[in-house]
């Protein structure tokens, strides 16, 4: 495993990153069968800690709270609190009423407490925020998120999907008061989406902030075949906003993956993860629910993409309207999604 500093830090983090949405509880959520049990989920979390990842993401809102419970209880069985990096996020609401959810000074002191009680710690390495919240003054956000840090509740802080001017907005206001800044952005980025390519990736390179994508595999899309389907495939339904665009386009990135790893002898995944490296990504956060997704993801480190092999996987890619952004405020706990049409 490599380890790479996060952003402008000196915290030490795996290049890969053990996502944990599909750890927590099938009852809870919007999630669906594909989530797995504390039972279920242990095998995995032994896994990645085996094979030296020490970067382990969760948030408040998956599996309504379940996935950080879970982790909670089998990172200690494992592991020593010290030798890993925790990271959470805050903003999407717990409850349909004002102020459980968003980004208000209230909610985000309320969210980081509960958090820490779910994951029985007394401090995450990397407190994220979720989402932008256009209801609330990013100044509050900002000295909120200060004040955790230094509560000695989050070691360091990040965000999540928003527009580059926002993210650019939030680093300012911070630096000039002499908060603290976020050192990472976890947007969505992989083959078949590549809208960040044109401001918040050069934004957080030029400020020497880590990117560490989510969905680097697009809901598992570049692993499989065109025409393969999974239980989450079919019952993911966030997941199946997120790719209605330019299907022609997008199968044949998908074909082009395959076409690539037949040649390499390895999967699809370590091929499209494979290119996240080649593009300079900090720490991919991969999912893992079955055996081999793990292995898969480490063999990616040792793949190194020829130019050629990059230019024809990016060849196909058509432009998108964003998706898997807020558009509007959440409105007592309601959430509004960018979708495609």
């Amino acid at each position: 495993m490599e380890y790479v500093n996060l952003g402008p830090s000196g915290l030490k983090v795996s290049r890969l990153c053990l996502g944990c949405m599909s750890y927590g509880d099938t009852s809870k959520g919007w999630h669906g069968d594909w989530v797995l049990s504390e039972d279920e989920s242990r095998p995995f979390i032994r896994e990645a800690v085996e094979a030296g990842i020490n970067f382990f993401d969760t948030a408040n809102m998956y599996s309504k709270g379940a996935s950080e419970e879970v982790i909670g209880k089998l990172l200690p069985e494992f592991t020593h609190r010290d030798e890993i990096v925790v990271a959470t996020k805050a903003y999407l609401p717990w409850r349909n009423t004002p102020n459980a959810g968003g980004l208000s000074r209230k909610s985000l002191l309320q969210a980081i407490d509960d958090s820490l009680t779910r994951l029985d710690m007394e401090y995450v390495d990397l407190f994220q925020i979720h989402r932008w919240d256009e209801s609330t003054p990013i100044e509050e956000t900002m000295e909120a998120l200060h004040d955790i840090v230094k509560a000695g509740k989050a070691r360091y802080i990040g965000a999540s999907s928003m527009a580059a001017w926002q993210f650019a907005k939030a680093q300012e206001v911070a630096r000039i008061r002499g908060w603290t800044t976020f050192v990472s952005m976890q947007n969505h980025v992989n083959l078949l989406y590549r809208e960040e390519d044109r401001e918040m990736i050069p934004l957080c390179r030029d400020q020497g902030v880590s990117l560490i994508p989510w969905s680097p595999l697009a809901r598992g899309r570049l692993a499989r075949a065109w025409d393969e389907s999974t239980v989450r495939s079919e019952t993911d339904g966030f997941g199946k906003t997120l790719y209605t665009q330019n299907i022609e386009a997008d199968r044949e990135v998908i074909e082009a993956v395959g076409e690539i790893a037949d040649a390499r002898g390895v999967s699809r995944a370590t091929i499209a993860l494979a290119w996240h490296f080649a593009k300079g990504m900090t720490a991919p956060i991969i999912g893992a629910t079955k055996p081999g997704h793990i292995d898969a993801a480490v063999e990616a480190l040792s793949v190194t993409l020829r130019n050629d092999e990059v230019n024809r996987l990016e060849k196909p890619y058509l432009p998108k309207v964003p998706v898997g952004v807020v558009s509007t405020a959440p409105d007592f706990g309601q959430v509004t999604l960018k979708s495609s049409s």
